[in-house]
């Protein structure tokens, strides 16, 4: 079955050499794939598929475990470029956490799919990122930083990555987030979401007040203090002590039933 999935995996490129549409999103999205190749990691072994678009000059990929084409419910995760985080190993972000255990997360199901999406600094940049971070150590907090700027709060799209899972043929996912944009957005761009896996990690003394920011600030189910709520986040995680409604499955949540 390995075998098949990767050699279904690698006719994608071909079926897509001519590949044109209408696009996703008010900016008119379209990807195609144009690369597949066998990616052994230190958390396991993946099928790394590579898409090209045509909004911009940055290089989206899928990271594929098991026979995901035509699947229905694939656990997925959408997981934003962090340089500072990911390869940086920064504490002020989760980002590089939330990388390594939905990667470990999807290897140890029968099937899942991670998009690596080059929307770094929440969509702002790595240099605006690094101006907000400055405005942070003199005292303003995420979303303030980020207003200074004169950017939203969260200025990622997600019509990319809703076509790139057209594109693998999936047909339902659930979503590895604690984020209601995402499952919102994806919803949208016409992705049905099944279900919701929590992505639970714990803060550190560096990143704690960020995760606060994002839970009172924008949004997010985050609670330090142990209150229940409905687990759901974006690229800051739910921390320790956060339950889910008493008659809720703690590890996984229906969308849409």
């Amino acid at each position: 079955m390995a075998d098949e999935a990767r050699r279904a995996l690698a006719e994608l490129v071909e079926r897509d050499k001519n590949h044109a549409c209408d696009g996703f999103g008010p900016a008119g999205v379209c990807v195609r794939v144009v690369g597949v190749a066998d990616l052994p990691t230190r958390v396991g072994r993946f099928q790394i598929v590579a898409f090209w678009n045509n909004r911009d000059a940055k290089e989206h990929v899928a990271m594929v475990h098991g026979d995901v084409i035509g699947a229905e419910e694939v656990p997925t995760r959408l997981h934003s470029e962090c340089l500072t985080g990911d390869v940086m190993g920064s504490l002020r972000c989760d980002c590089r956490d939330q990388l390594l255990e939905g990667l470990r997360r999807i290897q140890s199901m029968e099937r899942g799919i991670l998009l690596y999406l080059r929307q770094e600094g929440r969509g702002i940049g790595l240099i605006n990122k690094i101006r907000a971070y400055g405005l942070q150590d003199q005292g303003l907090d995420t979303v303030e930083a980020n207003l200074a700027l004169g950017f939203r709060d969260d200025e990622r799209d997600y019509a990319v990555a809703a076509h790139m899972l057209q594109s693998l043929a999936v047909k339902s996912v659930r979503l590895i987030t604690n984020n209601p944009n995402k499952i919102s957005q994806l919803g949208q761009y016409g992705v049905e979401v099944a279900g919701r896996i929590p992505h639970v990690i714990p803060p550190n003394e560096y990143n704690k007040f960020y995760l606060e920011t994002k839970a009172k600030r924008s949004g997010h189910y985050i609670d330090t203090e142990g209150k229940p709520h409905l687990a759901e986040q974006s690229d800051p995680v739910m921390v320790d002590g956060m339950a889910g409604p008493a008659d809720e499955d703690p590890a996984e949540t229906d969308v849409g039933r």
